[in-house]
């Protein structure tokens, strides 16, 4: 059924990831009527100099440089 693509900043646990998939799994199910078992969830991890918001690179950012 559904797969589901995930892309976050590095630094998330195993653990994390998996209560994330879980959560989402259970979701998917109820709302589309789905078994969990056909929900693919898909963890991208990505480092924070290749990621940019406001034309700003995360790593570049400090707790009072917000998003432009």
């Amino acid at each position: 059924m559904p797969t589901i693509r995930i892309e976050l900043f590095e630094g998330r646990t195993p653990e994390q990831k998996a209560a994330l998939a879980q959560e989402i799994t259970a979701a998917c199910a109820r709302v589309l009527g789905s078994s969990p078992d056909s929900v693919d969830v898909l963890f991208f991890d990505v480092a924070r100099q290749n990621w940019a918001s406001g034309g700003v690179l995360w790593s570049d950012r400090t707790p009072d440089k917000p998003a432009a």
